[in-house]
């Protein structure tokens, strides 16, 4: 008889989620904990992105990369596994990103060139080609680059069928409860994780709490710099097939999403969802957990669209809403082993790329956890690196 899980997942994500599939997957008893219902948080606030084209070279890219890769393999096993209930609309729709001024344009074709040198497939696209992929784009573009490999999931799905195979393999998923901390033995490796007046046995947590992992962390004895940083993304109503055909956005997303600027930045991002509707972001503010809806916020993103996409701006506007992201101070995922608990791991800090970078992550942990070669270098992504700890320190 089953009496207590192996590990513990404290956050219901789509993080928590692959990290939870990758260690039953791997043999573990695993039960997945989350304060409220599963990828209600930061999954369900999110445009499903698996990108390549936002990131420069370096660690955050590689595990990019690895994960671009790990996703379709890990949906042809799901859905031999589960069948119909691992859909989770897989979209390799590719990605276009354009500049609409010379400098914009400088900009961005230096930095796809430092990103074929790392195997990334980023191809400039000849004067006016661009039109033939979006042919809706405006007319101001100065240059497109076409990266084929972006994709896009439907990212409460996908959390729901990684969930889904480890409830099948012996796991358990336990909604509206949540963490307040660890216990520790005598010898202070983890022993359970508590959950208000109770505790729940176990032989490993895993962190895995998005914007609020700096919460359980410090209650675990292990603080670590992880931040909310909100966003807001529109939903517009449905408009003809082929208005919007990939991810695009503008060239200065890259420079927002590697900014550590508290203040509110805006960049245009566009996609189509297979309901016809489309998504419009993206807002990044580090206000705290202040949700308040900001009307100046969604006119700048809507504004900022319509530049992008004329055609947008005679389409209404069903819906806005925000959610929180996992901000780090050296914009890198933490992942890996707490060496202050014994028995603590953290999975978190992916900010904006969660979705994109739950794949690789979770199988990185689950080598990690057993001792298997990793397949991607695990040192940038450890907790205690200067870029992490220095902001704990202080």
């Amino acid at each position: 008889m089953r009496q207590f899980p192996d590990i513990v997942v404290v956050g219901a994500g789509i993080v928590g989620a692959a990290c939870a599939e990758a260690l039953s997957a791997a043999g573990h008893v695993v039960d997945v904990l989350d304060r409220d219902a599963p990828a209600a948080g930061t999954t369900a606030s999110g445009e499903g992105n698996v990108l390549v084209s936002d990131k420069p070279p370096g660690a955050e890219l590689r595990l990019a990369q690895a994960s671009r890769r790990r996703w379709p393999e890990l949906l042809r096993s799901l859905r031999e596994e589960l069948g119909d209930i691992a859909d989770f609309e897989w979209e390799p729709k590719g990605g276009v990103v354009a500049a609409t001024t010379v400098d914009g344009a400088e900009a961005l074709a230096a930095f796809a060139a430092e990103q074929r040198e790392a195997g990334v497939d980023a191809r400039v696209l000849p004067s006016g080609t661009v039109f033939e992929l979006e042919p809706h784009l405006t007319r101001r573009t100065t240059l497109a680059v076409h990266y084929p490999e972006d994709a896009q999931v439907q990212p409460v799905l996908a959390a729901s069928a990684l969930l889904a195979a480890v409830r099948r393999r012996g796991g358990t998923l336990r909604s509206g409860t949540a963490a307040t901390g660890v216990v520790r033995g005598r010898d202070g490796r983890v022993t359970g994780v508590r959950t208000g007046s109770s505790v729940l046995p176990c032989g490993a947590v895993v962190n895995a709490c998005g914007p609020w992992s700096g919460e359980l962390a410090g209650a675990a004895g292990a603080p670590i710099a992880v931040l909310p940083r909100r966003g807001m993304i529109l939903v517009t109503a449905p408009v003809p097939p082929g208005t919007v055909r990939h991810k695009v956005y503008d060239a200065d997303y890259v420079g927002a999403v590697e900014s550590g600027d508290a203040e509110l930045q805006t960049s245009t991002v566009v996609e189509s969802t297979r309901a016809g509707t489309v998504l419009i972001g993206s807002s990044r503010e580090r206000i705290g957990f202040d949700d308040t809806v900001r009307m100046h916020v969604l006119r700048e993103i809507a504004g900022k669209a319509a530049a992008l996409f004329p055609v947008l701006g005679r389409v209404p506007v069903m819906r806005a809403y925000g959610g929180f992201r996992p901000y780090t101070p050296d914009h890198m995922p933490v992942i890996g082993a707490d060496p202050r608990v014994p028995g603590l791991w953290h999975a978190t800090g992916h900010e904006g790329a969660g979705v994109g970078l739950a794949a690789a992550t979770g199988q990185l942990l689950a080598e990690l956890f057993d001792g298997r070669p990793p397949h991607v270098d695990p040192e940038p992504f450890r907790v205690d690196r200067p870029g992490l700890m220095a902001e704990v320190v202080a």
